[in-house]
């Protein structure tokens, strides 16, 4: 049910832009319009036919997974077959993915219909606000990591390496029932900390830093993401200072990401907080992005943001971060559900200054 919804609201983007049918290639689009989750595969979608063509390997997965679709097996190239069955449809114009389909493959597909016009096209966009069944798996996600956070707690202690903590982190999330790890997961101590993409390394935890840690799982192919900054020892008065202000910054998103803010007002609330404080010039990244599929995905909520209104049921970041040199960096960020009033916390890992002591 939920597949022939998405493949009519597909249908119905294709009338908008006047193509009669689209090529889609990008995995995150191949998943939520077929439910097909190999790789090495086309979809062409028309006003009439689902079709989805891939090699041996996948033939049987792609009937059990992708049952809207004719499922056709190419044995002599992808591109090839992609034309040959587009020839045989006889359509006018077709649409393909621009950012994701290669140079090279265009002029191939190019040079194979020289009758039909070729339209550069985004579909990311239909995947933004989120069903039911989407929020309920993005959820999940977010409750392995917040179980995840709860033993690493536990766990971490001076003396040991970031890779270690990365690694017992990414224990948990499989342990607690996440398929992999959403992306490579950031470990940042001491003056790492300003690295706001400070993959793990062999850096030693020391008494007296702040540690953040920016993790995510995947659950059925849905997307978490969370960060929390914790400090190991006592924090002094000034580290007191910056964590609260970011905490405040952090909340503040809470009340203000909500239906029908753009992504740049979103954005721009909390960063005249943070400038109250004199912190905003620290501030060296966006507030947010969209979660689902992708670990990264629209809407965008930053300076940069193309995102007019947000509507109620997309899912996004509340990330603010302080990156000051010679101190160290603090991120605190939660996955959130966008409603009518505010964002509704998907990560509900205590955000208060932990001290591990």
């Amino acid at each position: 049910m939920l597949i022939s919804y998405r493949l009519a609201n597909l249908r119905n983007f294709l009338d908008q832009k006047n193509v009669n049918a689209i090529i889609i290639k990008k995995s995150a689009n191949l998943k939520y319009f077929s439910g097909f989750t190999g790789d090495s595969t086309f979809l062409i979608v028309t006003h009439k036919k689902n079709i989805l063509i891939t090699d041996g390997r996948y033939i049987e997965q792609a009937k059990s997974e992708s049952t809207k679709f004719e499922i056709i097996e190419q044995k002599e190239g992808l591109i090839k077959k992609l034309c040959e069955v587009l020839n045989e449809i006889g359509i006018l114009s077709v649409g393909f993915e621009e950012n994701v389909v290669t140079v090279s493959e265009f002029n191939k597909i190019k040079e194979n219909l020289p009758k039909i016009k070729l339209t550069p096209l985004t579909i990311d966009e239909l995947r933004q606000v989120k069903d039911e069944t989407e929020i309920e798996k993005i959820q999940k996600a977010c409750e392995i990591a917040d179980k995840s956070f709860d033993e690493i707690l536990k766990f971490i202690k001076p003396g040991m390496r970031e890779i270690e903590v990365a690694a017992e982190l990414e224990y948990f999330m499989r342990k607690f029932g996440a398929q992999k790890p959403a992306f490579d997961t950031i470990v940042a101590s001491g003056m790492r900390g300003i690295l706001p993409h400070g993959i793990a390394t062999e850096k030693i935890i020391k008494v007296g830093e702040f540690v953040t840690m920016d993790f995510g799982a995947i659950y059925q192919n849905y997307n978490s993401d969370m960060t929390r900054t914790i400090f190991i020892g006592r924090a002094d008065e000034k580290q007191r200072k910056i964590y609260n202000s970011v905490l405040s910054a952090q909340y503040s998103g809470l009340k203000n990401i909500k239906e029908g803010i753009s992504g740049k007002e979103a954005d721009k609330s909390v960063r005249d907080l943070l400038e109250k404080d004199g912190f905003e010039k620290f501030f060296s990244h966006g507030l947010g992005h969209g979660v689902g599929l992708e670990i990264h995905e629209e809407p965008r909520l930053s300076k940069l943001s193309t995102c007019e209104k947000l509507l109620e049921n997309m899912i996004v970041t509340d990330e603010p971060g302080v990156y000051i040199p010679n101190f160290g960096g603090i991120r605190i960020e939660d996955t959130v559900l966008v409603t009518k009033n505010f964002a509704k916390s998907l990560t509900k890992s205590p955000k208060h200054l932990i001290e591990i002591i």
